[in-house]
């Protein structure tokens, strides 16, 4: 056990025979949160320290990513789900909170719909798999051609990935490096054309009560997703952030953990 700050640790853990590492901490109703595809759990590490006052919080890193073993073979958003629903599981978790962002969105969504009975309340923040559109950019990662570059011209494909990225005005750093399983799990949602796996005819079957967070400067993935979707889902309350891009989460980390109390029941005073 790693004791990253007074409130969050790091811990390991063996789910389906991986080392899976996590970041937890906190007392009270379980609340799980699934990171995005550019980075691992470290990336919620403030807001673990503020939910973590009213939750107990849980933070893997999905198979591949920060410092869990990786699975073996190609997987999309069902095999990540079932993970997600196999990490709670092996915790001890009957039911929980559950909270996931941009492609983690996509997975916290599809395990809410497979597996109703352990989630009891949804957040989805910037997510995948409300609809096709997608940055250009994103595709162009997620591309076979790009996916074949990637063990034969790596440096080259990379200076054109990041000139692609700024042409495009795309939010995107080099800060944390692109690994087979991102772009493996891109690959597997996502093609020149959109994204493919686009869950939005099967949203009116959500039974947990849902909150969608977007930000309106969102250059991944447009707002007009969540206005959508928020339409559909039958207990659904919808928050967007009018200065915020792909990371609401971040980029508005106070209000959106006041939010995100505020939602799971918790509307309580938050200090970061």
């Amino acid at each position: 056990m790693l004791q990253l700050s007074h409130r969050i640790r790091r811990e390991n853990i063996r789910v389906r025979n991986l080392d899976v590492s996590y970041l937890a901490g906190g007392e009270g109703e379980p609340l799980v949160v699934v990171h995005g595809g550019g980075d691992g759990a470290r990336a919620w590490l403030r807001n673990a320290k503020e939910l973590s006052r009213h939750y107990s919080v849980y933070i893997p890193d999905l198979p591949g990513f920060g410092e869990s073993q990786p699975m073996g073979g190609r997987f999309g958003v069902s095999e990540f789900a079932g993970f997600v629903n196999d990490f709670a599981h092996s915790l001890g978790l009957e039911r929980f909170h559950l909270v996931g962002h941009s492609v983690g969105g996509g997975i916290a969504l599809h395990c809410a719909l497979s597996f109703p009975e352990r989630v009891n309340r949804l957040v989805l923040v910037n997510s995948l798999c409300l609809g096709k559109e997608i940055a250009l950019w994103v595709r162009f990662l997620s591309s076979p051609a790009f996916c074949k570059s990637l063990g034969e011209t790596g440096v080259w494909v990379f200076r054109a990935v990041r000139w692609l990225a700024g042409l495009f005005y795309a939010p995107f750093k080099f800060v944390n490096p692109l690994t087979r399983v991102k772009v493996d799990i891109g690959s597997a949602i996502t093609t020149l054309q959109g994204q493919t796996t686009v869950l939005f005819d099967r949203l009116s079957e959500l039974v947990a009560p849902t909150l969608l967070v977007w930000g309106a400067r969102d250059n991944i993935v447009p707002a007009m997703h969540a206005y959508a979707a928020a339409r559909v889902i039958p207990d659904c309350r919808l928050h967007v952030f009018e200065d915020c891009g792909h990371s609401a989460y971040r980029d508005r980390s106070l209000e959106f953990s006041r939010l995100l109390a505020e939602f799971l029941g918790q509307g309580l005073p938050v200090t970061l």
